[in-house]
């Protein structure tokens, strides 16, 4: 007679490692960042480069520091690089963006205990830090060169969408103003679907955020169609969605609570857009999303098969 063996939980085997939700998640991004090295040129893939080198750098620094295992190659290092690049301007000095990746890591990263235990996305965090300290560097946006007639300009000022309005196809392949991962939506669109494809993100999160901003939308704007479209091109809306607002650690883990964290993340955006004083309000609504996380897990936990209410026997 065979005896039960018993074992904490998880009791589920994958093969699916850290380091290979990671390189998903890159590959997902590489059609963005081929965009954005195509539209804005060299300076966008040195961007990209070096704030994945700084961030891995600082996390390899951190780890020795702290006299603790080193992850510097399980790729989250480099994921919270490429992500805070995406979120940040062409014309951003290099400074600056190591700033960014430095805080990101060591700060909203490593000093809560490394992976799995920040409770904020640092990405997030790292761009909101900067938005508040370097502003005008971080609010300094070009045209992409491949909406600019005379190419013997270096740099053509330009404002995002949600502040100047472009045509529904400049947002599409992504000749508009804006960060590096605001502009092409179809590259967002394919990485986003190619992650839920191999299941390394669930659908929840990302559909209930857009339908709830689109949702917000119609009724705000009376129904147009136009509008809602826009809403939903537009922005850092598609790359919060399918990128940051999926993250393993700081956002729930049970299904209903995906969906109640894409829902307040698509209400808070769309006020923050349509009241506040920023015009984009995606990196705001996720980080205060990240804070009510655990209570969010907390009132969506399902009962243990079997369990009875009140510790009745």
């Amino acid at each position: 007679m065979k005896l039960l063996t018993l074992s904490a939980s998880p009791h589920i085997r994958d093969t699916m490692t850290t380091q290979k939700i990671m390189l998903c998640v890159i590959a997902a991004l590489l059609p963005a960042a081929v965009a954005a090295i195509v539209h804005f040129g060299w300076r966008a893939l040195l961007l990209m480069v070096f704030c994945v080198l700084v961030s891995m750098a600082t996390e390899g620094l951190c780890r020795i520091a702290m006299k603790r295992e080193q992850t510097i190659f399980d790729g989250s290092a480099a994921v919270t690089g490429l992500l805070l690049a995406m979120n940040l301007p062409v014309t951003l000095p290099l400074w600056e963006a190591a700033l960014g990746c430095i805080f990101a890591v060591a700060v909203v990263k490593q000093m809560f205990g490394g992976l799995g235990q920040n409770f904020a996305n640092p990405a997030i965090a790292a761009r909101i830090v900067l938005m508040v300290s370097v502003s005008a560097d971080m609010t300094h946006w070009i045209l992409p060169r491949t909406a600019v007639q005379d190419f013997s300009y270096d740099a053509v000022s330009s404002a995002t969408p949600l502040v100047e309005r472009f045509p529904i196809q400049s947002l599409i392949w992504g000749s508009t103003g804006g960060c590096l991962g605001e502009t092409c939506a179809i590259a967002l669109l394919f990485g986003g679907c190619f992650l839920m494809f191999l299941g390394v993100i669930s659908p929840a999160t990302p559909l209930s955020y857009l339908g709830t901003v689109a949702v917000c939308t119609l009724l705000y704007t009376g129904g147009s169609a136009y509008e809602t479209v826009y809403q939903l091109l537009s922005g850092g809306l598609l790359l919060g969605a399918f990128f940051m607002a999926t993250d393993y650690v700081t956002t729930p883990v049970t299904a209903r609570g995906k969906i109640v964290f894409g829902i307040g993340c698509g209400v808070l955006t769309f006020l923050i857009r349509a009241f506040g004083s920023f015009p984009e309000g995606v990196s705001f609504s996720i980080l205060l999303m990240n804070l009510l996380t655990p209570y969010i897990d907390r009132f969506t936990l399902t009962s243990p098969l079997g369990a009875l209410k009140g510790g009745e026997e």
